[in-house]
Protein backbone atom coordinates (compact mmCIF):
# COMPACT_ATOMS: atom_id res chain seq x y z
CA UNK A 1 0.00 0.00 0.00
CA UNK A 2 1.03 3.53 -1.02
CA UNK A 3 2.78 5.79 1.67
CA UNK A 4 1.74 8.45 -0.32
CA UNK A 5 -1.73 10.06 0.32
CA UNK A 6 -4.39 8.95 -1.47
CA UNK A 7 -7.64 11.06 -1.63
CA UNK A 8 -11.51 11.00 -2.10
CA UNK A 9 -13.29 13.56 -3.10
CA UNK A 10 -17.49 13.11 -3.04
CA UNK A 11 -19.36 16.15 -5.10
CA UNK A 12 -22.97 16.32 -4.87
CA UNK A 13 -25.02 17.89 -7.43
CA UNK A 14 -27.45 20.81 -5.98
CA UNK A 15 -26.98 20.84 -2.42
CA UNK A 16 -27.28 24.08 -0.51
CA UNK A 17 -24.37 24.07 2.06
CA UNK A 18 -26.31 24.99 4.72
CA UNK A 19 -28.61 22.14 5.17
CA UNK A 20 -27.03 19.40 6.94
CA UNK A 21 -27.25 18.30 10.73
CA UNK A 22 -23.58 19.53 11.45
CA UNK A 23 -24.23 23.33 10.16
CA UNK A 24 -27.06 23.53 12.52
CA UNK A 25 -30.44 23.10 10.48
CA UNK A 26 -33.07 22.00 13.12
CA UNK A 27 -34.65 19.72 10.17
CA UNK A 28 -32.09 17.88 9.52
CA UNK A 29 -30.35 16.46 13.34
CA UNK A 30 -31.49 13.10 12.31
CA UNK A 31 -30.42 13.47 8.57
CA UNK A 32 -26.92 13.39 8.01
CA UNK A 33 -24.99 11.25 10.67
CA UNK A 34 -22.21 10.44 8.03
CA UNK A 35 -21.60 14.42 7.11
CA UNK A 36 -22.10 15.26 10.71
CA UNK A 37 -19.43 12.58 11.30
CA UNK A 38 -17.17 13.61 8.55
CA UNK A 39 -17.18 17.28 10.25
CA UNK A 40 -16.63 15.85 13.56
CA UNK A 41 -13.36 14.04 12.27
CA UNK A 42 -12.09 17.43 10.13
CA UNK A 43 -12.86 20.82 9.80
CA UNK A 44 -15.93 21.88 8.45
CA UNK A 45 -15.98 25.22 6.55
CA UNK A 46 -19.19 27.53 7.13
CA UNK A 47 -18.94 29.74 4.29
CA UNK A 48 -17.92 27.65 1.31
CA UNK A 49 -19.26 29.21 -2.46
CA UNK A 50 -19.54 27.95 -5.71
CA UNK A 51 -17.44 29.94 -8.24
CA UNK A 52 -20.51 30.02 -10.26
CA UNK A 53 -23.97 28.48 -9.88
CA UNK A 54 -25.00 26.10 -12.47
CA UNK A 55 -23.59 22.73 -13.24
CA UNK A 56 -20.94 22.87 -15.78
CA UNK A 57 -18.98 26.05 -15.52
CA UNK A 58 -18.99 25.65 -11.45
CA UNK A 59 -17.21 22.43 -12.24
CA UNK A 60 -15.36 23.69 -15.37
CA UNK A 61 -13.96 26.42 -12.86
CA UNK A 62 -12.92 23.42 -10.08
CA UNK A 63 -11.25 21.20 -12.49
CA UNK A 64 -9.18 23.90 -14.13
CA UNK A 65 -8.36 25.92 -10.74
CA UNK A 66 -9.07 29.07 -12.94
CA UNK A 67 -12.34 31.31 -12.27
CA UNK A 68 -15.12 30.37 -14.94
CA UNK A 69 -14.25 33.72 -16.97
CA UNK A 70 -10.24 32.60 -17.83
CA UNK A 71 -11.61 29.98 -20.11
CA UNK A 72 -15.10 31.88 -21.23
CA UNK A 73 -17.22 29.27 -19.86
CA UNK A 74 -20.12 31.25 -20.03
CA UNK A 75 -22.61 28.94 -19.77
CA UNK A 76 -24.09 25.43 -19.23
CA UNK A 77 -22.83 24.56 -22.81
CA UNK A 78 -19.48 26.28 -22.80
CA UNK A 79 -17.37 24.16 -20.33
CA UNK A 80 -13.72 23.22 -21.12
CA UNK A 81 -12.28 22.22 -24.48
CA UNK A 82 -10.23 18.99 -24.75
CA UNK A 83 -6.88 20.79 -24.91
CA UNK A 84 -7.80 22.13 -20.91
CA UNK A 85 -5.57 20.21 -18.34
CA UNK A 86 -7.27 19.38 -14.87
CA UNK A 87 -6.32 18.71 -11.93
CA UNK A 88 -6.59 14.72 -12.92
CA UNK A 89 -4.00 15.22 -15.71
CA UNK A 90 -1.61 16.46 -12.96
CA UNK A 91 -2.11 13.45 -10.78
CA UNK A 92 -1.84 11.23 -13.61
CA UNK A 93 1.33 13.20 -14.67
CA UNK A 94 2.95 12.68 -11.04
CA UNK A 95 2.12 8.81 -10.85
CA UNK A 96 -1.02 9.10 -9.26
CA UNK A 97 -3.98 6.17 -10.12
CA UNK A 98 -7.33 8.05 -11.03
CA UNK A 99 -10.85 7.71 -11.22
CA UNK A 100 -13.65 9.96 -12.37
CA UNK A 101 -16.91 8.62 -11.43
CA UNK A 102 -20.61 9.68 -12.24
CA UNK A 103 -21.70 13.01 -14.32
CA UNK A 104 -18.21 14.74 -15.15
CA UNK A 105 -20.37 17.90 -16.45
CA UNK A 106 -17.42 19.78 -17.00
CA UNK A 107 -16.92 19.75 -20.94
CA UNK A 108 -17.57 21.91 -23.30
CA UNK A 109 -20.99 21.04 -25.85
CA UNK A 110 -22.93 18.65 -23.61
CA UNK A 111 -26.01 20.93 -22.82
CA UNK A 112 -29.07 21.11 -24.76
CA UNK A 113 -29.71 24.01 -26.84
CA UNK A 114 -32.18 25.76 -24.34
CA UNK A 115 -28.99 26.48 -22.49
CA UNK A 116 -27.34 27.89 -25.36
CA UNK A 117 -30.09 30.03 -26.99
CA UNK A 118 -31.76 31.08 -23.13
CA UNK A 119 -28.29 32.28 -22.33
CA UNK A 120 -27.56 34.14 -25.83
CA UNK A 121 -30.71 35.75 -25.44
CA UNK A 122 -30.34 36.65 -21.81
CA UNK A 123 -29.60 40.35 -22.48
CA UNK A 124 -32.93 41.19 -24.66
CA UNK A 125 -34.31 40.77 -21.63
CA UNK A 126 -37.59 38.49 -22.99
CA UNK A 127 -40.25 38.16 -19.79
CA UNK A 128 -40.82 34.38 -20.82
CA UNK A 129 -40.25 31.04 -19.21
CA UNK A 130 -37.60 28.86 -20.21
CA UNK A 131 -38.06 25.75 -17.80
CA UNK A 132 -40.79 24.20 -15.67
CA UNK A 133 -39.78 22.04 -12.54
CA UNK A 134 -42.26 19.15 -12.02
CA UNK A 135 -44.23 18.73 -8.44
CA UNK A 136 -42.57 17.12 -5.41
CA UNK A 137 -43.31 13.21 -5.46
CA UNK A 138 -42.56 10.46 -2.64
CA UNK A 139 -42.31 7.14 -4.12
CA UNK A 140 -41.55 3.43 -2.99
CA UNK A 141 -38.29 2.72 -1.54
CA UNK A 142 -36.23 1.27 -4.09
CA UNK A 143 -37.73 3.63 -6.73
CA UNK A 144 -35.62 6.48 -6.98
CA UNK A 145 -31.88 6.95 -6.48
CA UNK A 146 -30.66 3.37 -8.34
CA UNK A 147 -28.32 5.19 -10.91
CA UNK A 148 -26.50 6.86 -7.83
CA UNK A 149 -26.16 3.78 -5.95
CA UNK A 150 -24.87 1.82 -9.00
CA UNK A 151 -22.34 4.98 -9.26
CA UNK A 152 -21.93 4.32 -5.05
CA UNK A 153 -20.95 0.91 -5.52
CA UNK A 154 -18.70 1.20 -8.34
CA UNK A 155 -16.55 3.88 -6.37
CA UNK A 156 -16.61 0.95 -3.70
CA UNK A 157 -15.26 -1.74 -6.14
CA UNK A 158 -12.54 0.92 -7.10
CA UNK A 159 -11.69 1.64 -3.61
CA UNK A 160 -11.26 -2.42 -2.97
CA UNK A 161 -8.98 -2.33 -6.69
CA UNK A 162 -7.11 0.58 -5.60
CA UNK A 163 -6.22 -1.12 -1.77
CA UNK A 164 -4.47 -3.70 -3.47
CA UNK A 165 -1.84 -1.46 -5.07
CA UNK A 166 1.30 0.07 -4.68
CA UNK A 167 0.37 2.93 -5.88
CA UNK A 168 -1.59 6.59 -4.93
CA UNK A 169 -4.99 7.28 -5.95
CA UNK A 170 -7.27 10.15 -6.67
CA UNK A 171 -11.13 8.92 -6.48
CA UNK A 172 -13.55 11.28 -7.65
CA UNK A 173 -17.66 10.54 -7.01
CA UNK A 174 -20.10 12.56 -7.77
CA UNK A 175 -24.02 11.74 -7.78
CA UNK A 176 -27.43 12.76 -9.46
CA UNK A 177 -28.68 13.95 -6.19
CA UNK A 178 -29.76 16.25 -4.75
CA UNK A 179 -30.81 17.57 -8.44
CA UNK A 180 -34.29 18.00 -8.68
CA UNK A 181 -36.86 16.72 -10.04
CA UNK A 182 -37.79 16.81 -6.50
CA UNK A 183 -38.39 12.98 -5.46
CA UNK A 184 -37.71 11.41 -2.14
CA UNK A 185 -38.24 7.69 -1.08
CA UNK A 186 -40.46 6.93 1.74
CA UNK A 187 -38.20 5.90 4.28
CA UNK A 188 -36.32 9.10 4.07
CA UNK A 189 -38.64 11.30 4.89
CA UNK A 190 -39.32 10.60 8.73
CA UNK A 191 -35.46 11.19 8.84
CA UNK A 192 -36.56 14.73 8.77
CA UNK A 193 -38.16 16.66 11.32
CA UNK A 194 -41.28 17.71 9.65
CA UNK A 195 -41.70 20.58 12.14
CA UNK A 196 -38.73 22.32 11.88
CA UNK A 197 -38.59 22.57 8.36
CA UNK A 198 -38.87 26.06 7.24
CA UNK A 199 -40.86 28.48 5.05
CA UNK A 200 -38.32 31.42 4.01
CA UNK A 201 -39.86 34.83 4.85
CA UNK A 202 -39.23 35.73 1.16
CA UNK A 203 -42.11 34.45 -0.70
CA UNK A 204 -43.13 37.03 -2.12
CA UNK A 205 -45.12 38.18 -5.27
CA UNK A 206 -43.57 38.99 -8.66
CA UNK A 207 -44.08 43.02 -7.96
CA UNK A 208 -42.51 42.97 -4.93
CA UNK A 209 -38.98 42.15 -5.94
CA UNK A 210 -38.06 45.74 -7.07
CA UNK A 211 -34.57 44.57 -8.44
CA UNK A 212 -35.23 44.04 -11.69
CA UNK A 213 -32.74 41.77 -12.56
CA UNK A 214 -33.87 39.33 -9.95
CA UNK A 215 -37.77 40.06 -11.37
CA UNK A 216 -36.31 38.29 -14.88
CA UNK A 217 -35.09 35.68 -13.10
CA UNK A 218 -38.03 34.76 -11.26
CA UNK A 219 -40.26 35.12 -14.92
CA UNK A 220 -37.60 33.10 -17.10
CA UNK A 221 -37.86 30.09 -13.85
CA UNK A 222 -41.75 30.29 -14.13
CA UNK A 223 -41.26 31.31 -10.87
CA UNK A 224 -43.29 34.89 -10.85
CA UNK A 225 -46.36 33.81 -8.78
CA UNK A 226 -45.89 33.56 -5.48
CA UNK A 227 -45.38 30.09 -3.48
CA UNK A 228 -47.99 28.80 -0.93
CA UNK A 229 -46.36 27.73 2.24
CA UNK A 230 -47.93 24.42 1.68
CA UNK A 231 -46.18 23.64 -2.08
CA UNK A 232 -42.60 25.48 -0.30
CA UNK A 233 -43.14 23.13 2.52
CA UNK A 234 -43.16 19.72 0.46
CA UNK A 235 -40.58 20.89 -1.85
CA UNK A 236 -38.25 21.27 1.15
CA UNK A 237 -39.52 18.30 3.19
CA UNK A 238 -38.82 16.54 0.05
CA UNK A 239 -35.92 17.92 -0.99
CA UNK A 240 -34.07 17.31 2.64
CA UNK A 241 -35.29 13.92 2.52
CA UNK A 242 -33.10 13.55 -0.58
CA UNK A 243 -30.10 14.80 1.41
CA UNK A 244 -30.76 12.18 3.94
CA UNK A 245 -30.99 9.66 0.67
CA UNK A 246 -27.43 11.12 -0.59
CA UNK A 247 -26.04 10.59 3.44
CA UNK A 248 -26.49 6.97 3.13
CA UNK A 249 -23.75 7.31 0.19
CA UNK A 250 -21.42 9.63 2.02
CA UNK A 251 -21.60 6.42 4.64
CA UNK A 252 -21.12 3.73 2.41
CA UNK A 253 -18.00 5.26 0.76
CA UNK A 254 -16.44 6.25 4.27
CA UNK A 255 -17.33 2.92 5.70
CA UNK A 256 -15.33 1.25 2.41
CA UNK A 257 -12.63 3.34 3.17
CA UNK A 258 -12.37 2.42 6.84
CA UNK A 259 -12.86 -0.99 5.96
CA UNK A 260 -10.04 -1.80 3.54
CA UNK A 261 -7.86 0.50 6.30
CA UNK A 262 -6.99 3.35 4.36
CA UNK A 263 -8.14 5.59 6.56
CA UNK A 264 -4.94 6.76 7.99
CA UNK A 265 -3.46 7.77 4.45
CA UNK A 266 -6.62 9.02 2.77
CA UNK A 267 -8.02 12.50 2.10
CA UNK A 268 -11.64 12.78 2.00
CA UNK A 269 -13.53 15.54 0.86
CA UNK A 270 -17.48 16.46 0.50
CA UNK A 271 -18.67 19.20 -1.53
CA UNK A 272 -21.42 20.24 -4.10
CA UNK A 273 -21.43 21.93 -7.53
CA UNK A 274 -23.51 24.59 -6.14
CA UNK A 275 -27.02 24.83 -3.92
CA UNK A 276 -30.81 25.26 -4.73
CA UNK A 277 -33.21 27.33 -3.89
CA UNK A 278 -35.88 25.15 -2.38
CA UNK A 279 -38.54 28.18 -2.32
CA UNK A 280 -36.02 30.60 -1.10
CA UNK A 281 -36.61 34.38 -2.35
CA UNK A 282 -39.50 32.46 -4.69
CA UNK A 283 -36.97 30.46 -6.77
CA UNK A 284 -36.69 26.84 -7.42
CA UNK A 285 -33.09 25.43 -8.98
CA UNK A 286 -29.95 27.71 -9.16
CA UNK A 287 -28.32 30.59 -11.18
CA UNK A 288 -28.76 32.68 -8.27
CA UNK A 289 -25.85 34.69 -6.29
CA UNK A 290 -28.51 34.09 -2.73
CA UNK A 291 -26.89 31.81 -0.74
CA UNK A 292 -29.90 28.76 -1.35
CA UNK A 293 -28.19 28.50 -4.25
CA UNK A 294 -24.54 30.11 -4.09
CA UNK A 295 -23.47 28.48 -0.65
CA UNK A 296 -21.89 24.98 -0.87
CA UNK A 297 -21.34 21.92 1.43
CA UNK A 298 -17.10 21.51 2.01
CA UNK A 299 -15.90 19.05 4.41
CA UNK A 300 -12.31 17.74 4.57
CA UNK A 301 -10.85 14.88 6.64
CA UNK A 302 -7.24 13.25 6.31
CA UNK A 303 -4.33 11.89 8.42
CA UNK A 304 -2.94 15.49 9.20
CA UNK A 305 -6.06 17.35 9.47
CA UNK A 306 -7.58 18.92 12.38
CA UNK A 307 -10.57 17.08 14.03
CA UNK A 308 -13.41 18.95 14.58
CA UNK A 309 -12.35 22.63 14.15
CA UNK A 310 -14.98 24.94 11.85
CA UNK A 311 -13.69 27.39 9.44
CA UNK A 312 -16.04 30.92 9.04
CA UNK A 313 -13.47 32.57 6.27
CA UNK A 314 -14.97 32.13 3.14
CA UNK A 315 -13.35 29.72 1.07
CA UNK A 316 -14.34 28.47 -2.84
CA UNK A 317 -14.42 25.73 -5.18
CA UNK A 318 -11.89 27.22 -7.15
CA UNK A 319 -9.38 27.01 -4.08
CA UNK A 320 -9.50 23.06 -4.06
CA UNK A 321 -6.70 22.14 -7.25
CA UNK A 322 -4.20 23.84 -5.16
CA UNK A 323 -5.40 21.94 -1.97
CA UNK A 324 -5.33 18.96 -4.08
CA UNK A 325 -1.83 19.78 -4.70
CA UNK A 326 -0.51 20.48 -1.40
CA UNK A 327 -2.15 16.77 -0.37
CA UNK A 328 -0.65 15.28 -2.52
CA UNK A 329 2.87 17.19 -2.61
CA UNK A 330 2.64 17.80 -6.18
CA UNK A 331 4.25 21.30 -6.54
CA UNK A 332 1.92 23.11 -9.17
CA UNK A 333 5.24 25.08 -10.28
CA UNK A 334 6.68 21.96 -12.12
CA UNK A 335 3.51 21.32 -14.84
CA UNK A 336 2.92 25.51 -15.36
CA UNK A 337 6.20 25.13 -17.22
CA UNK A 338 4.06 22.84 -20.03
CA UNK A 339 2.66 25.38 -21.86
CA UNK A 340 -0.98 24.01 -21.32
CA UNK A 341 -1.26 24.80 -18.51
CA UNK A 342 -2.12 28.51 -16.60
CA UNK A 343 1.02 30.33 -14.99
CA UNK A 344 -0.71 29.68 -11.66
CA UNK A 345 -4.07 28.78 -10.09
CA UNK A 346 -6.46 31.29 -9.22
CA UNK A 347 -7.27 29.64 -5.82
CA UNK A 348 -5.50 29.39 -2.37
CA UNK A 349 -4.92 26.27 -0.59
CA UNK A 350 -6.90 25.61 2.23
CA UNK A 351 -4.24 23.34 3.71
CA UNK A 352 -2.81 25.80 6.37
CA UNK A 353 -6.29 25.74 7.72
CA UNK A 354 -6.73 22.31 7.48
CA UNK A 355 -3.10 21.20 9.47
CA UNK A 356 -2.57 24.01 11.90
CA UNK A 357 -5.39 26.35 11.54
CA UNK A 358 -4.06 29.23 10.15
CA UNK A 359 -5.51 32.79 8.56
CA UNK A 360 -6.02 32.68 4.86
CA UNK A 361 -3.99 35.10 3.15
CA UNK A 362 -7.62 36.01 0.76
CA UNK A 363 -10.47 37.12 3.36
CA UNK A 364 -13.38 36.71 0.27
CA UNK A 365 -14.81 34.94 -1.80
CA UNK A 366 -15.98 35.43 -5.43
CA UNK A 367 -18.67 33.66 -7.44
CA UNK A 368 -19.95 34.84 -11.31
CA UNK A 369 -22.46 33.95 -13.84
CA UNK A 370 -22.92 34.63 -17.16
CA UNK A 371 -25.62 32.50 -18.25
CA UNK A 372 -29.67 31.80 -19.04
CA UNK A 373 -32.57 33.16 -16.49
CA UNK A 374 -29.84 35.88 -15.62
CA UNK A 375 -30.33 39.37 -17.46
CA UNK A 376 -26.63 40.54 -17.23
CA UNK A 377 -22.90 39.35 -15.94
CA UNK A 378 -23.74 39.14 -12.40
CA UNK A 379 -20.58 39.02 -9.79
CA UNK A 380 -21.00 37.93 -5.86
CA UNK A 381 -18.42 39.39 -3.36
CA UNK A 382 -18.81 37.36 0.37
CA UNK A 383 -16.37 39.02 2.71
CA UNK A 384 -16.69 39.13 6.44
CA UNK A 385 -20.36 39.07 7.31
CA UNK A 386 -21.17 41.12 3.79
CA UNK A 387 -22.72 39.94 0.64
CA UNK A 388 -21.91 42.40 -2.23
CA UNK A 389 -24.11 41.09 -5.75
CA UNK A 390 -22.91 43.03 -8.71
CA UNK A 391 -25.28 42.95 -11.89
CA UNK A 392 -24.24 44.66 -14.34
CA UNK A 393 -26.19 47.83 -15.69
CA UNK A 394 -28.95 46.93 -13.12
CA UNK A 395 -29.03 47.88 -9.20
CA UNK A 396 -26.90 46.26 -7.14
CA UNK A 397 -27.91 44.50 -3.69
CA UNK A 398 -26.20 43.84 -0.27
CA UNK A 399 -27.09 41.86 2.63
CA UNK A 400 -25.55 41.66 6.37
CA UNK A 401 -25.71 37.80 6.44
CA UNK A 402 -25.15 37.76 10.52
CA UNK A 403 -27.93 40.00 10.95
CA UNK A 404 -30.17 38.86 8.13
CA UNK A 405 -29.32 35.04 7.24
CA UNK A 406 -32.42 34.93 4.44
CA UNK A 407 -31.12 38.05 2.53
CA UNK A 408 -34.62 39.97 3.11
CA UNK A 409 -32.86 43.74 3.73
CA UNK A 410 -30.87 45.29 0.71
CA UNK A 411 -29.23 48.07 2.36
CA UNK A 412 -27.34 48.64 -0.95
CA UNK A 413 -28.52 52.34 -0.08
CA UNK A 414 -28.97 52.40 3.25
CA UNK A 415 -25.46 50.88 3.64
CA UNK A 416 -23.72 52.67 0.48
CA UNK A 417 -20.37 53.13 1.80
CA UNK A 418 -19.62 49.66 2.75
CA UNK A 419 -21.04 48.72 -1.04
CA UNK A 420 -18.80 51.10 -2.36
CA UNK A 421 -15.63 49.49 -0.54
CA UNK A 422 -16.87 45.52 -1.62
CA UNK A 423 -17.19 46.88 -5.25
CA UNK A 424 -13.73 48.47 -4.91
CA UNK A 425 -12.58 45.11 -3.73
CA UNK A 426 -14.40 42.95 -6.25
CA UNK A 427 -13.29 45.53 -9.29
CA UNK A 428 -9.49 45.62 -8.20
CA UNK A 429 -9.55 41.69 -8.16
CA UNK A 430 -11.82 41.11 -11.42
CA UNK A 431 -12.21 43.33 -14.63
CA UNK A 432 -16.11 42.99 -14.26
CA UNK A 433 -17.30 45.84 -17.21
CA UNK A 434 -14.53 43.83 -19.85
CA UNK A 435 -15.67 40.05 -18.10
CA UNK A 436 -19.08 41.21 -18.65
CA UNK A 437 -18.69 42.89 -21.93
CA UNK A 438 -16.45 39.59 -23.20
CA UNK A 439 -19.35 37.78 -22.31
CA UNK A 440 -22.36 39.53 -24.00
CA UNK A 441 -20.31 39.54 -27.38
CA UNK A 442 -19.47 36.31 -27.46
CA UNK A 443 -23.83 35.58 -27.20
CA UNK A 444 -24.24 37.93 -29.82
CA UNK A 445 -22.03 36.22 -31.81
CA UNK A 446 -23.16 32.97 -30.97
CA UNK A 447 -27.06 33.26 -32.02
CA UNK A 448 -26.67 35.46 -34.90
CA UNK A 449 -24.73 32.70 -36.57
CA UNK A 450 -27.37 30.20 -34.73
CA UNK A 451 -30.26 32.49 -36.38
CA UNK A 452 -29.15 32.19 -39.60
CA UNK A 453 -28.62 28.76 -40.00
CA UNK A 454 -32.19 28.34 -38.06
CA UNK A 455 -33.95 30.60 -40.20
CA UNK A 456 -32.69 29.08 -43.73
CA UNK A 457 -34.30 25.53 -42.00
CA UNK A 458 -37.14 26.80 -41.37
CA UNK A 459 -36.80 26.35 -37.70
CA UNK A 460 -36.33 29.62 -36.20
CA UNK A 461 -39.82 30.59 -34.76
CA UNK A 462 -40.90 27.69 -33.21
CA UNK A 463 -37.52 26.79 -31.84
CA UNK A 464 -38.03 30.33 -29.97
CA UNK A 465 -41.30 29.15 -29.45
CA UNK A 466 -40.35 25.80 -27.29
CA UNK A 467 -37.55 27.77 -25.68
CA UNK A 468 -39.28 30.00 -24.12
CA UNK A 469 -42.24 28.17 -23.22
CA UNK A 470 -40.26 25.93 -20.79
CA UNK A 471 -38.78 23.47 -23.16
CA UNK A 472 -38.84 20.66 -21.15
CA UNK A 473 -41.95 18.77 -19.57
CA UNK A 474 -44.72 20.78 -21.06
CA UNK A 475 -47.41 19.52 -23.80
CA UNK A 476 -48.26 20.65 -26.46
CA UNK A 477 -50.95 23.21 -25.28
CA UNK A 478 -48.36 25.01 -23.42
CA UNK A 479 -45.89 26.31 -26.42
CA UNK A 480 -46.87 29.55 -26.34
CA UNK A 481 -46.00 31.44 -30.39
CA UNK A 482 -43.15 33.38 -30.53
CA UNK A 483 -44.33 36.73 -31.37
CA UNK A 484 -43.30 39.51 -33.12
CA UNK A 485 -43.35 41.37 -30.19
CA UNK A 486 -40.55 38.96 -29.01
CA UNK A 487 -38.70 39.04 -32.24
CA UNK A 488 -38.89 42.80 -32.05
CA UNK A 489 -37.14 42.63 -28.61
CA UNK A 490 -34.27 40.55 -30.14
CA UNK A 491 -34.05 43.33 -32.86
CA UNK A 492 -33.45 45.97 -30.54
CA UNK A 493 -31.26 43.99 -28.72
CA UNK A 494 -28.65 42.98 -31.34
CA UNK A 495 -29.27 46.81 -32.25
CA UNK A 496 -28.04 48.03 -29.33
CA UNK A 497 -31.52 49.32 -27.97
CA UNK A 498 -32.07 47.15 -24.91
CA UNK A 499 -30.44 48.55 -22.03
Amino acid sequence: MSKTPNIVFIHAESMDGRKMGCMGHPAMQNATPNMDRLASDGVLFTNAYTNCPVCNPSRASMWSGKYPNYYDCWNNHEGLHENVPTYQNTFESAGYQTSAIGPIDYAYGKHSIRDRIGSWTRAANIRRPLCRTTLPQVVDDGKANGRDWDRTYQAVDQLQRYARSDRPFWLYLTTGLVHPAFTAEKRHMPLIDADKVDIPPTLMPLEATHNQAIAYQRVTKNCDKQFSENIVREIRHTYFAMIAALDEMVGRVLQSIDDLGLRDNTYVIFSSDHGEMAGDQNQILKRSMYEASSHVPLIIRGPDVQKGVVVNTPVSLVDLYPTFMDMARICYRDYADNAAYPDALDGESLFPQLVEGAERERDWAMCEYHGDRCATGTFMLRQGDWKYVKHTGFDSELFNLKDDPDETIDLVHDKSEIARELDRVLTENFDCEGIDARAKEYDRRSFVAWRDQAQKEGIYRDTMALVYSGHDRICIEDIAPWTDADEQRIEAWLDGGIK
